[in-house]
């Protein structure tokens, strides 16, 4: 019997380098009764995929993406493939299905796919992204990250972070896969699979990026090789026309270094929040939300970077508050230097903590 067609469905993305458990958890996952009503998207690198068939006895609706990666040469497949899953379901040709789960091929890069989720609007009028969970092996992630870049963006510009064979590894080397994990991404939410004890929470849709996406307490971010993660705290409102001239500014500055870009701020004469969510170069439409989802009422952004500096990014943060009129060719050197008097951007430890509070106010 078709369903009606009513609120968007959760989308959650699991991503993790080649041989880093990803099929043998999601087909765990399956097998749990809290996840049988799930529809399944499976990518693999290769002209020949067999993932898919280890996973179809664990649900129906299993759909295979093959011969090429997600991140690049199937991209329009997956937006085809989610509106025909959309169709189908709607009509009753398939089982309802009340989540949408989306295993990459080892190799991806997780941005296309997320612009996909978060920009397309086929997707989302019909679908709503909830977070990218990216696992690693206890013993082999420092490896593959020293040499494969896509491990490294693939932690990197995660929401969870999942450690995988634990059990496998002893403590030295898991430690040493958690110590990476945080070094590249710090502000990810950390979750363990081992035998009989899956991560059922690690794939929770209440807690998607509308309110967890942008921490409140932000630790100083610990940096590893290239990939890092700056976050700054806004101790005023920033305005409509700033966030389109930060957005366009970041996405000229500094191009395919910019990963991954979450914020939720406070716009002037706006009552709630507005989150931001930016995924490379794309920036996607401005969300608001009724109210904030804390109590605390300040600004937050988190820059997930590669070769960035923390100077440059602080520096940006001027055309936040900047008025309409702005020239669309501003650039990173028209801002005033944070070091400099005319802009305020004063470093003010809170509590104890290495969070950094950013007052981004240009003076005459």
């Amino acid at each position: 019997m078709p369903i009606p067609d009513s609120a968007q469905t959760p989308v959650l993305v699991l991503t993790g380098f080649l041989g880093s458990g990803k099929t043998t958890l999601l087909n765990a996952l399956l097998r749990s009764p809290a996840f049988a009503d799930s529809a399944v998207i499976v990518n693999e690198f290769g002209e020949i995929g067999l993932d898919h068939h280890l996973i179809a006895g664990a649900v129906d609706n299993v759909v295979l993406l093959a011969s090429g990666c997600l991140c690049c040469a199937l991209v329009d497949s997956l937006e085809e493939t989610l509106a025909d899953l959309h169709r189908r379901r709607l009509t009753g040709e398939i089982s309802a299905f009340a989540r949408v789960l989306i295993e990459t091929s080892g190799m991806a890069d997780p941005g296309p796919i997320l612009n996909t989720l978060l920009g397309h609007r086929l997707v989302t009028d019909h679908y709503r992204f909830v977070a990218l969970a990216c696992t690693l092996d206890a013993q082999q992630a420092p490896a593959q990250c020293a040499r494969h870049g896509e491990a490294r963006r693939q932690i990197a510009m995660a929401d969870r972070l999942i450690l995988t064979k634990a059990d496998l590894a002893s403590d030295d080397e898991s430690g040493c896969a958690r110590a990476l994990g945080s070094e590249l991404n710090p502000l990810a939410s950390w979750y363990s699979a081992q035998p009989g004890r899956l991560p059922l929470e690690a794939f929770a849709v209440s807690a998607g990026p509308r309110s967890r996406s942008v921490p409140v307490l932000l630790s100083a971010a610990v940096h590893s090789a290239d990939v890092r993660a700056h976050c700054f705290m806004l101790a005023q409102p920033v305005t409509w026309a700033g966030i389109a001239a930060w957005s366009r500014l970041l996405s000229n500055a500094f191009g395919d270094r910019l990963l991954r870009t979450k914020a939720l701020l406070h716009v002037a004469g706006e009552s709630g929040a507005v989150v931001i969510q930016g995924v490379g170069r794309v920036f996607h439409r401005p969300e608001r939300l009724a109210a904030w989802p804390d109590a605390d009422a300040r600004g937050r952004i988190v820059c997930i970077v590669q070769n960035v500096d923390e100077g440059s990014l602080r520096r940006s943060l001027a055309a936040l508050c900047l008025e309409d009129g702005i020239d669309a060719h501003l650039a990173l050197e028209d801002l005033p230097d944070p070091a400099s008097a005319p802009v305020q951007v004063p470093s003010l430890p809170l509590q104890g903590n290495d969070e950094q509070v950013y007052e981004p106010r240009v003076t005459s």
